[in-house]
């Protein structure tokens, strides 16, 4: 993939290359298990209680020039068990709960064997970067556990930033880092909002959305270059816009043939 096609690719980390949802899941399940057997909740209390730090974690606000961002989640889980339960804040609890929901999760997250080969093989041709976005400190650990640091040019976490995705500052940040134009570059993401909107506010070469589920978006939501269901998909998708250039060149080379004469 040499001049005029694509020398960079852009990852999201979070329900693109890993599984953080599921990962989440198996936490929650840990907590809920914990709750009961260790401090006699009834399923249905422990089930509240995590359902609104989920629902806590989904508004979260965080401004690291204020708070840590483990003294804020502490506070979302001691805030959904006084809901919950009533009488006295339980902050000790509200620990427990967390750092148990934060290990669980952690341990849960991988990088899969295939998803890995497809890095490598990708890495031969192309540079590659991981763009996350979110606090500091939680995204550099769930890099650390997945172990993805060998697989990137480069890494950069929006909580590092001036400004996150889908800001174009991020995403031109990212093309000087590797030295390469915004034109040159490919995004990878399952947010509409932050990956693909980005992508284009930043004016890359392509967008690619990775819709597991293959659901509709609504009409107004920006709209991807390619839409993808695995992200094993992708390396078609760079060889079918490699080719798309292959055939522009040679038209284009036709044309100053056909002015030549």
């Amino acid at each position: 993939m040499g001049a005029h096609g694509v020398k960079a690719v852009f990852f999201d980390l979070d329900n693109t290359l890993v599984d953080t949802a599921a990962a989440g899941r198996r936490a929650i399940e840990e907590v809920i298990s914990a709750l009961q057997s260790k401090h006699h909740y009834g399923e249905g209390e422990a089930r509240v209680i995590c359902d609104k730090v989920q629902a806590k974690l989904l508004k979260e606000c965080h401004d690291p020039a204020k708070m840590c961002i483990t003294d804020l989640r502490i506070s979302h889980w001691e805030e959904a068990i006084q809901e919950t339960i009533g009488g006295e804040a339980n902050r000790n609890l509200a620990a427990e709960c967390y750092f148990l929901w934060k290990t669980t999760r952690l341990q849960h997250l991988t990088l899969p064997e295939d998803t890995r080969g497809m890095l490598t093989e990708l890495r031969k041709r192309v540079r590659l970067l991981l763009l996350t976005n979110g606090d500091k400190q939680t995204q550099r650990e769930k890099i650390e556990a997945c172990a993805c640091q060998p697989y990137f040019d480069a890494i950069v976490v929006g909580g590092e930033q001036k400004e996150e995705k889908p800001a174009p500052s991020i995403f031109h940040y990212c093309c000087d880092l590797l030295g390469v134009q915004p034109a040159e570059c490919v995004m990878v993401g399952d947010s509409l909002d932050t990956d693909i909107q980005g992508g284009l506010n930043a004016g890359l070469k392509a967008t690619v959305w990775l819709n597991k589920a293959m659901t509709t978006p609504v009409d107004t939501s920006p709209v991807p270059h390619y839409i993808i269901s695995s992200v094993l998909d992708l390396p078609a998708v760079l060889q079918k816009m490699e080719h798309k250039v292959n055939a522009n060149l040679g038209t284009d080379h036709m044309a100053s043939s056909n002015e030549a004469h």
